[in-house]
């Protein structure tokens, strides 16, 4: 068996164009800010891409970049400017800060109405009650990317390995409710019998941050496999799972390629609907 790749950067182009006729025809064009802390060359790599793809579409796009010497109120500040700035629809935070800023803080200083990660306690409130609301971009396009590949996750037995606030609780939740119903199992450091869930899964989403981890003989065959972990090593990116994986598994979702491309879509796409509203 060779898995069906789960292709996020095709998937992701047509997504965007998709988007560049929504907006085209769209009387108050979106707008899209971003505000970058410090020098990380992943960040700074990321958010750059973000304000091409806006290009690409005809989303407008506001840059606010920090030093990394900058403190807890000078990015709060920055969030009181596009707060404020009516031609910015929705605006991102880049994480991680700086560990001298409070990020719980500053996520909940962000206008929820303007939250285009979805990160706000309040739209991750709604996303539990099953309230519209701006949902995590990354979550979102893994849903979106298993959707548009037509896998049925009725009744599915999905595993999301990691229980970060951008990935694993959020699409969690999304993966269980109305309409998707998947069975959905949570694992994290201290789950025991971990081989024994990942091997009776038919979906696992590894997002750890742990190079190569997930082996073929942790996964049954014909396993759904989407890789969400990065590590930066001399070597070049890796993902969680190691690639072999391909060989068992029915359809595979890999790193990169798979869910980045998919992550920057989803995050115009929630720019678009916000516009919209």
């Amino acid at each position: 068996m060779t898995a069906q790749i789960l292709d996020g950067k095709s998937t992701a182009a047509i997504i965007k164009s998709e988007l560049q006729k929504v907006v085209a025809g769209m009387s108050h064009k979106p707008g899209l800010g971003t505000i970058l802390v410090g020098n990380d060359p992943g960040s700074h790599s990321y958010v750059g891409g973000k304000h091409a793809d806006c290009a690409e579409v005809g989303i407008k796009s506001i840059r606010i970049d920090l030093p990394e010497s900058a403190t807890q109120s000078d990015v709060l500040s920055a969030i009181h400017d596009l707060n404020s700035a009516p031609e910015c629809t929705g605006y991102i935070v880049q994480l991680p800060l700086p560990k001298s800023i409070n990020t719980n803080l500053i996520l909940e200083s962000v206008d929820p109405k303007k939250d285009a990660d979805g990160l706000h306690p309040l739209n991750l409130g709604k996303l539990v009650i099953g309230e519209k609301a701006p949902l995590p971009c990354t979550p979102k396009g893994i849903v979106e990317l298993l959707k548009r590949y037509q896998i049925d996750l009725k009744g599915a037995e999905v595993v999301v390995m990691g229980r970060g606030l951008t990935v694993g609780r959020p699409l969690a939740l999304m993966l269980s409710q109305k309409g998707i119903d998947a069975t959905v199992t949570v694992t994290h450091t201290a789950t025991k019998n971990f081989i024994d869930l990942t091997k009776k899964a038919d979906v696992v989403v590894a997002a750890i941050g742990k190079p190569h981890f997930l082996k073929p003989e942790m996964v049954k065959d014909g396993a759904v496999l989407i890789d969400v972990g990065i590590t930066r090593t001399e070597s070049g990116l890796l993902g969680d799972i190691d690639p072999t994986c391909k060989t068992i598994s029915s359809y595979f979702a890999p790193m990169p390629g798979g869910v980045g491309p998919m992550t920057r879509a989803m995050l115009l796409q929630n720019v678009v609907e916000m516009a919209q509203q």
